[in-house]
């Protein structure tokens, strides 16, 4: 997962979450308001009317009763008797239905008699509204406001951890590539930790280029200083392998002094491919993959003939690939030699067609531990007695990685292997009559 995605989804979730938070605890802080003022305000007022409506009576036995925009007052046996449906409630408080809202009826009594104090519903609302909606709408806005401050605050200060991943993404240990991280490129207003981690990143990524350097020199001189023994030791093999007079053992013996000494040349030859092309770059030409599988059943006779193995080449077309020759002549030549070393008897089988190249055999095959690490650098089957230094495969693994070859291996014990090569950007020309045949 791209960590800058990840980190903002999780400052987006963080935002909404609180933005919700706030809306809840402002509808539930209006309708709190609005019991509040029912109950605190207009009971109160209520309350305090009616006792000032009680003496004033006292004093006054004609003074009138409330009448306002507000607050009516009915008083029984009076010239302003309640409504017939209020004499139906008890002593305190009450809920009218009203056209606004609810009016509160407040019923005490005075001298007597029963005193009905009532409160219009649109005011009950407007005091809600001015007391409760505005002061918590202004709040919330506060905190709306607050939030969104956060919010860019937080953002200015991971901007410097997002631009340091987007730069380590970037990363190529490669010595002649520019250096990682820039110092003129750090976002301003960096904090002290970022701008550590930036120099200690820089300390890193020179200590790995000088790694990946060694590890290129080393390839180089090793490929090179081995060439000569290699080759006097190849000369030294023909030469007895022309002599006449050499018992059957001295002449398998030589055999294997020579197969190997091709397999070690196969090897250093693919070593210090994979250490040219990191160091200078991809060498491209246009192949026909069906010549170069040509060529390497060709190079592979001898030990074909040597097992008594059938090879059938199916072209199902002539496959046009943009591609290092070399680097496919060793993708090809290994998975070949490890089908002739791991198959005893019968036929191997190469196709070609549009997919790629695919190489099954009648060998005796690998359970699925074997499967797993078959292109595990050094791994050998335990009890195997077949050639070979476990290398070749991881080859044509980092093969397949270097040029985005991606390969696929199934098998069964005693029944074979099948590998397929995906070489995508292929052209699949008609294939030609003998090729055909």
């Amino acid at each position: 997962m791209n960590p800058e995605w990840g980190i903002r989804q999780r400052l987006i979730r963080a935002f909404v979450l609180q933005v919700l938070l706030i809306g809840m605890t402002a509808v539930i802080g209006v309708y709190a308001a609005s019991l509040m003022i029912k109950d605190l305000l207009i009971t109160r007022a209520l309350e305090d009317e009616a006792s000032y409506f009680q003496n004033l009576i006292q004093s006054n036995p004609a003074a009138g009763l409330p009448d306002t925009r507000n607050l009516t007052g009915y008083l029984e046996d009076s010239d302003r008797p309640p409504p017939h449906n209020y004499t139906g409630y008890e002593l305190g408080f009450h809920d009218l239905p009203s056209n606004y809202d609810f009016s509160t009826l407040y019923i005490s009594e005075v001298a007597g008699k029963r005193l009905y104090l009532v409160f219009d519903g649109e005011s009950v609302g407007k005091l809600a509204l001015y007391f409760g909606l505005i002061p918590l709408t202004l709040v919330l806005v506060a905190l709306y406001l607050a939030a969104l401050v956060a919010w860019r605050m937080t953002s200015r200060a991971i901007s410097p951890l997002l631009w340091l991943t987007r730069e380590v993404d970037k990363f190529d240990p490669d010595p002649k590539a520019s250096n990682l991280l820039n110092a003129d490129e750090i976002p301003t207003g960096s904090d002290r930790e970022v701008l550590a981690l930036t120099e200690a990143l820089n300390n890193l990524n020179e200590r790995i280029r000088a790694f990946v350097e060694r590890e290129h020199q080393f390839t180089r001189d090793a490929s090179h200083e081995l060439r000569s023994p290699l080759t006097v030791i190849k000369i030294a093999a023909d030469m007895l392998l022309s002599e006449q007079d050499l018992s059957d053992q001295a002449l398998n013996s030589v055999q294997r002094i020579r197969r190997n000494a091709d397999d070690m040349e196969d090897l250093m030859e693919a070593l210090l491919l994979l250490a040219r092309e990191a160091e200078l770059g991809v060498s491209l030409d246009q192949v026909y993959v069906n010549d170069i599988v040509e060529e390497e059943v060709d190079r592979n006779r001898s030990a074909i003939r040597t097992k008594g193995l059938k090879v059938n080449i199916r072209h199902k077309c002539r496959l046009l690939l943009e591609a290092s020759a070399k680097a496919m002549s060793m993708m090809i030549g290994n998975l070949l030699r490890n089908a002739i070393n791991y198959t005893d008897k019968g036929s191997i089988d190469i196709t070609i067609d549009r997919g790629g190249v695919t190489i099954e055999d009648s060998g005796i095959g690998m359970n699925e531990e074997q499967l797993e690490n078959a292109f595990t650098k050094y791994y050998r089957a335990s009890g195997s007695v077949q050639p070979g230094h476990g290398v070749g495969l991881s080859i044509v693994k980092r093969l397949s990685d270097r040029f985005d070859w991606p390969v696929e291996m199934s098998s069964q014990p005693e029944e074979g292997t099948r590998v397929q090569v995906l070489l995508p950007g292929g052209v699949c020309e008609p294939a030609t009559a003998s090729e055909s045949s």
